[in-house]
């Protein structure tokens, strides 16, 4: 057996005063944290950059207390998709939402909607992006850089059944002097 060349360690036993200094360790660290606090964060826009003016943060208009400009007869509407984000530059933020009716059988086709705060403070439709009579289903809706971007089902002809969409696409809007301008950003093929 060989012995070990160092002696015992001096702390195998943990006595009353290793506790008393560890807890008084402790304690100096959170004392000498919170007198010393981090410098406040600063951050320089960048040149150009549009800046929200200063106020209270708004919240997104709730589409859950919108009466969207839909004829469901006896059915309720039903939000599918929805996203917010400032697209008039106001620093205020917007909802675009697509709905359609909650039908028992099918897929309803979708209208896809921008929402703001009206005056009072209550939500209020502004602009009807997608009409349902277009006969469109929304497969994704974003905004991004103050763009409205959305990829939907149609159709190519009336001829086509409401069951088999055969046309996929893409648009994109973007709000440019009091109105929606729509462009389609690439993507329109046949499904």
């Amino acid at each position: 057996m060989q012995h070990s060349a160092v002696p015992e360690l001096a702390h195998t036993r943990t006595r009353p005063i290793h506790w008393v200094a560890t807890a008084t360790a402790v304690a100096a660290v959170v004392a000498l944290s919170s007198v010393l606090q981090p410098d406040a964060a600063t951050a320089a826009q960048a040149a150009g950059a549009r800046t929200a003016p200063a106020g209270p943060r708004v919240a997104a208009p709730d589409p859950a207390a919108v009466a969207f400009p839909l004829d469901c007869g006896p059915v309720e509407t039903v939000v599918r998709k929805r996203t917010s984000g400032d697209l008039d530059g106001d620093g205020r933020p917007e909802t675009v939402a697509a709905v359609h009716c909650d039908a028992p059988m099918g897929t309803p086709p979708d209208g896809v909607y921008v929402l703001t705060r009206g005056g009072d403070g209550e939500p209020r439709v502004v602009a009807t992006l997608i009409d349902p009579k277009e006969r469109r289903t929304v497969t994704g809706l974003t905004v991004s850089g103050g763009s409205v971007l959305a990829g939907y089902l149609g159709y190519s002809s009336a001829d086509v059944p409401s069951c088999c969409p055969d046309v996929e696409e893409d648009a994109k809007w973007r709000w440019n002097n009091g109105a929606f301008v729509r462009s389609t950003p690439g993507r329109a093929h046949a499904v």
